[in-house]
């Protein structure tokens, strides 16, 4: 009995599926049933011209919730001459391509994804169109509007004589580029610079930034939506091995061993997966790296890099790494003064944000782990902040196979239980505060790490150190101010007043 009433209703069920399935779809012709868009404007941000854009998207919907209506016609209103591109319900349209009577369901959505290329020669860097849709005897339309600018595009270029770069037009690098060696490639104030995903900047030779107060120059990916704008990791380049497995991984801007003489003056570098990578020092006489008023924020791994390098810096912001913001491994010789180091855009690391050590581990042609040693000559940091979220912000790895020389003289630091740091190195720690915060003005979007007036850095700099470095990083006299410097790279001054203008002018 039950077997017959179980095939009687799955009988039911198949006769009700075919007519549904026969059943005529109803639909309306009332010029009142209007289709409803997502948006009235699908807008691109800035793109670059020649090359294609990131992918937005429009959703079109049946406002009948009982008939679907007929879409007689989709296309672009500019025709063959158009520079956007529709994949229309999975359709990828080409020049010639209009979809004509899309049945769209009741209450239903019909997805339309939008790309643009704009002429590189154009002079209007402003490109317009917009999709026209006919139903009921309706016409109407969402308009398309993207801006362009006109880019230098370089990819996998090996740049192979003195080269400048001008603020007149920004460079586009694809595929990498290369410094080679005996080379300067010298960047002018206000020059930007943008990375497509995968590339990097090699330098074998010379990079001198040479970015002023009031005109910085700017290296950063070449995603320009506001979405993008504190993602980490959109540039620099993977070592993957023939399986596909990553190996390592390159700085976005790479010092290879044998560059020298390389500066970064007033310059951001955002958004990489490694910032500045600086290999080996090869030059006794000099640093590899001068850093003055940079900032490096907003990396996948570490803002910098250092390997058994020599680098300079002052008045630096190394901000917010998924990892590291600041790493100085197998030795080498660091000076940091002026500096703020802070990481707040991951709640949770692993890691310090400061990280030094004076060795490293490697596979010898058996296979088996050696270890190399590499002398720390000297870490110096000075009037510094290093704060983040992390209760322990500070990290060593120290062997006794090498010497470790390192001086934090007058910063604020983060670290729970200090006494662990400053009972077994004494000499290694002068004068600092510890877990006091410093009070930057925003440690949520946007990051902003000037001091609040009741910040625990205020007033608290070594005179005798800031004498050296009289100017904070935004161009403020933190002597002639009121006397009284502040712990890490900026000069806290009340906003929008006279003294604010007169002192950030007075060099």
């Amino acid at each position: 009995m039950n077997r017959i009433l179980t095939i009687s209703i799955m009988t039911l069920i198949a006769i009700s599926a075919l007519f549904s399935s026969c059943r005529k779809e109803i639909f309306t012709k009332d010029p009142a049933d209007k289709l409803l868009f997502s948006s009235d404007t699908v807008q691109f941000d800035t793109i670059f011209t020649g090359i294609g854009s990131t992918t937005k998207y429009l959703i079109v919907k049946n406002s009948n919730k009982n008939k679907s209506i007929n879409i007689d016609r989709i296309y672009l209103a500019n025709g063959k001459a158009s520079k956007y591109r529709l994949n229309i319900d999975g359709h990828k349209a080409d020049k010639d391509y209009i979809l004509e009577d899309y049945a769209l369901a009741p209450g239903d959505s019909l997805f339309i994804f939008v790309e643009v290329t704009i002429n590189p020669s154009a002079d209007d860097l402003v490109e317009q169109d917009s999709i026209i849709f006919e139903s009921n005897g309706n016409s109407q339309d969402v308009d398309l509007v993207a801006f362009g600018q006109n880019v230098t595009l370089l990819s996998g270029r090996m740049i192979t004589q003195d080269t400048t770069w001008n603020a007149d037009k920004p460079v586009l690098i694809y595929n990498s580029a290369m410094v080679d060696t005996l080379v300067t490639l010298t960047v002018m104030p206000g020059a930007k610079v943008y990375f497509h995903r995968n590339s990097s900047l090699f330098v074998k030779g010379t990079l001198k930034s040479l970015g002023v107060v009031d005109n910085r120059v700017t290296f950063t990916g070449d995603r320009l939506e506001e979405y993008y704008r504190y993602t980490p990791g959109q540039w620099g380049a993977y070592l993957r091995d023939e399986t596909g497995n990553t190996r390592g991984i390159y700085g976005g801007i790479h010092l290879l061993a044998g560059s020298r003489y390389n500066e970064l003056n007033n310059t951001d570098i955002t958004n990489a997966l490694i910032g500045v990578q600086v290999d080996s020092v090869v030059t006794a006489d000099a640093p590899t790296l001068k850093m003055k008023n940079t900032n490096i924020e907003n990396a996948k791994v570490a803002c910098l890099y250092a390997l058994g390098a020599h680098v300079e810096a002052e008045n630096c912001v190394f901000a917010n790494s998924s990892q590291y913001t600041v790493a100085c491994w197998i030795g080498g010789k660091y000076s940091f003064v002026h500096c703020t180091m802070a990481n707040y855009s991951v709640g949770v690391r692993q890691t310090p944000q400061l990280s030094l050590n004076n060795y490293y581990n490697y596979r010898d042609a058996n296979g088996n782990v050696q270890t190399s040693y590499r002398d720390l000559e000297g870490a110096y940091f000075a009037n510094c902040i290093i704060y983040g979220y992390n209760k322990k912000e500070v990290g060593f790895d120290f062997v006794s196979g090498a010497s470790a020389n390192i001086l934090f003289d007058n910063c604020l630091i983060r670290y729970e239980n200090n006494s662990e740091l400053t009972q077994s190195a004494p000499s290694s720690f002068v004068d600092n505060i510890f877990n006091e915060d410093p009070m930057f003005e925003s440690t949520v979007k946007p990051y902003l790490y000037s001091l609040l007036e009741v910040s625990a850095a205020r007033d608290k700099a070594k005179v005798s150190v800031s004498e050296t470095y009289p100017l904070d990083h935004d161009g403020t006299n933190r002597i002639s101010y009121d006397g009284k410097p502040d712990i890490g790279a900026y000069e806290y001054v009340p906003k929008d007043t006279t003294a604010t203008k007169f002192f950030r002018r007075w060099k």
